[in-house]
């Protein structure tokens, strides 16, 4: 029986050749182990085998997982909110997580920063621009960013550190190379003007070798290191 010991190891196995394969350092690309749906067991059994970021969607089941963990004595988990963010949901995502990586409009942003307990460092922040130009997924256009990022600057309870974006789910690999390119086209921009905008997430297990190609610093997979994900109920 495969553990999720195993997956991590492989998932490793794959970053490091595709690093080597275009000139990148493993240092350079931080592994997100999304862990929406699975049960603090998985959680503390990736833990174990050297993980500390970890990815969450749903922001109920989450403070219960994370308050759940932190009780255990387990603080050094960088914990990361990536799905889309409701507005009657960021009290909870503003308290619970140190990175937000779907921020993708002026009032969520707002609302985090406003939200935000004394005593937390400033929330960490990635904003989500929508680069596969499908009606359904979140994010801001490339047209809306600008204005974001000067709107988050301002905000002393975020601290802006990059970009995220999801790929159209595609066979086409030179669609979602074009997409990838062109956010990191942006990412750079930004980089070389703002301290500490230096995050650029993007990448899942289909599309982990083009994101790599194009300059993630950090891979989000889930179902590859967990297995299938467990829907009981919807938020």
């Amino acid at each position: 029986m495969t553990t999720i010991s195993d997956n991590l190891s492989h998932i490793h196995q794959e970053l490091t050749a595709y690093c080597q394969k275009y000139q990148r350092s493993t240092d350079e690309i931080t592994l997100l182990c999304v862990s929406k749906t699975k049960p603090v067991e998985s959680i503390l059994e990736a833990y174990h085998a050297g993980e500390r970021h970890f990815g969450e969607s749903y922001a109920h089941e989450a403070d219960d997982k994370i308050a759940a963990i932190k009780e255990q004595g387990y603080n050094d988990i960088i914990w990361h909110f990536i799905g889309p963010v409701q507005s009657n949901k960021t009290k909870i995502i503003a308290a619970c997580f140190d990175i937000v990586e779907s921020v993708d409009r002026i009032k969520i942003a707002e609302r985090l920063n406003d939200q935000r307990p004394d005593g937390l460092p400033a929330l960490q922040v990635l904003l989500q621009v929508n680069i596969s130009d499908e009606e359904q997924k979140s994010g801001c256009s490339f047209e809306e960013l600008p204005a974001l990022i000067e709107f988050v600057q301002q905000k002393p309870r975020l601290k802006l550190r990059g970009l995220m974006g999801i790929a159209k789910e595609t066979d086409d690999k030179a669609e979602i190379e074009r997409s990838f390119a062109r956010l990191n086209a942006e990412f750079q921009k930004y980089h070389a003007q703002l301290a500490d905008f230096d995050m650029l997430s993007i990448g899942m297990t289909h599309d982990m070798e083009e994101a790599v190609k194009c300059g993630s610093t950090e891979v989000r997979i889930g179902t590859a290191i967990f297995g299938p994900r467990e829907y009981k109920k919807k938020e």
